[in-house]
């Protein structure tokens, strides 16, 4: 997991399989074939790449007709950041809700047995014991498998999204917490208020190509309601990076030192914080540490200075600089007192995330001009 092998997968979706992305996307063509999407998401993610280099590369390469829906969905993910952040009670209230499904596994017997079958792949629903298997196994799905298993957990199953959620997490290379927790409440008719994403057969069949035809699907499920929805908050200013001496703290959120906005401030001195998601498999836990030794690797070389521990002390008496960690595991992790930056994409496209996604999808042309 590193930016080279990042920006080697970007060479090679633009070059081949980017131009035909808008026509192919949605079909899951299985395990054994090539992608239809670019499997960018666990760079991106841990912002090996940033969103504004894949989007403009994208646009390069293809025109901005051609690019036009791979950039929107780009969008989507820092659609979801922006969300997440102005409406942080979302994350809360899937932790508590997660923690509450817990404890009624422990409780109730037949929800139990139901989500064991669930995660262990043997429901017996064509194609979704086949998506359980393989995000175990491969962690990653296709986008359009996701929504269907998120859609059969919920209505089909009856299982909590919250736990259904907490699972993608623990396997998905590019899980993190914005996009898997707003992903799983769209589904639910939650954060598009009572619209649903509901797994139909005829839809599975014809863009899984045929090879799963799932009989037995609640295709007439209603969405999932709440008292009220989250608050928005007003978005939280980021910080201005100090001038002179500092140490720069990195985080999964964000590694890619090399382009952060640090003014007059100069590095001499650089560390790394790795807080996985708390349900990560050992899988996800490897990648974030390759992850994060290659961003060290690269600060280094970049700014002229070794990395060292994080620890009590690290930074002596320089002020810590961080970048922004949007709502989740690095966010909770981070020392009280770092200046926090955030980046000019950011600062452009969250305050547009505040509600439905079509009116950050209106201002891209803004954004990336």
């Amino acid at each position: 997991m590193t930016r080279a092998a990042g920006l080697d997968a970007l060479s090679a979706f633009l070059s081949g399989p980017g131009a035909d992305y808008a026509a192919s996307r949605n079909t899951d063509r299985g395990r054994a074939a090539a992608p239809t999407t670019s499997a960018l998401s666990p760079f991106l993610r841990r912002r090996l790449l940033t969103e504004e280099e894949v989007a403009r590369a994208a646009i390069r390469a293809l025109g901005e007709h051609g690019a036009e829906t791979f950039v929107s969905e780009v969008f989507w993910r820092t659609y979801f950041k922006g969300h997440l952040e102005t409406h942080p009670e979302t994350w809360t209230r899937y932790r508590q809700g997660r923690d509450a499904a817990r404890d009624r596994l422990a409780a109730e017997p037949g929800l139990r047995r139901t989500y064991e079958r669930a995660i262990a792949g043997q429901t017996g629903i064509d194609g979704f014991d086949d998506w359980a298997a393989q995000l175990v196994a491969e962690n990653w799905l296709h986008n359009h498998a996701r929504m269907w298993f998120a859609s059969i957990w919920i209505f089909t199953l009856r299982l909590p999204w919250e736990l259904g959620a907490a699972f993608f997490l623990r396997h998905l290379l590019d899980g993190d917490p914005a996009s898997n927790t707003l992903s799983w409440r769209w589904v639910a008719g939650l954060h598009t208020r009572g619209k649903p994403y509901l797994a139909r057969r005829e839809n599975i069949r014809t863009f899984t190509q045929g090879r799963h035809d799932p009989a037995g699907l609640d295709e007439g499920a209603t969405a999932l309601t709440e008292e009220a929805p989250p608050r928005e908050v007003p978005l939280v200013p980021g910080d201005a990076a100090p001038e002179g001496r500092i140490a720069l703290l990195l985080h999964l959120d964000d590694l890619h030192p090399e382009s952060l906005p640090l003014g007059a401030a100069r590095v001499v001195r650089v560390g790394g914080l790795i807080a996985s998601a708390e349900e990560a498999a050992e899988p996800l836990r490897a990648a974030d540490a390759a992850a994060m030794t290659d961003a060290l690797a690269r600060a280094s070389a970049h700014f002229g200075c070794l990395p060292g521990p994080v620890e009590d002390g690290w930074a002596g008496d320089l002020p810590v600089v961080t970048p922004w960690a949007p709502a989740g595991p690095s966010a909770e992790a981070l020392p009280t007192g770092c200046h926090r930056i955030r980046r000019d994409w950011d600062e452009r496209a969250w305050p547009l995330s505040t509600r439905g996604y079509s009116r950050l999808r209106r201002g891209i042309p803004t954004i990336l001009g």
